[in-house]
């Protein structure tokens, strides 16, 4: 699924997502929606989400 579009994303869902720590290296972290962070439609990078953990990044991919 797109990870560049806003109405792909819902809370409980779980994402990998790229931390900000991690953009050069490419490392994933897993982890289920808490909220949904980007306000507009599609972001190039992939929408901002807070996992229940409390990390926050940019989605990258959507876990079955």
């Amino acid at each position: 699924m797109d990870g560049t579009k806003r109405s792909n994303i819902k809370p409980g869902i779980r994402v990998a997502i790229v931390l900000k720590k991690d953009q050069r290296s490419g490392k994933l972290t897993e982890g289920i929606v808490k909220d949904v962070l980007t306000n507009s439609a599609k972001h190039p990078h992939g929408i901002k989400v807070r996992l229940m953990s409390g990390e926050i990044g940019r989605l990258k991919d959507v876990l079955r």
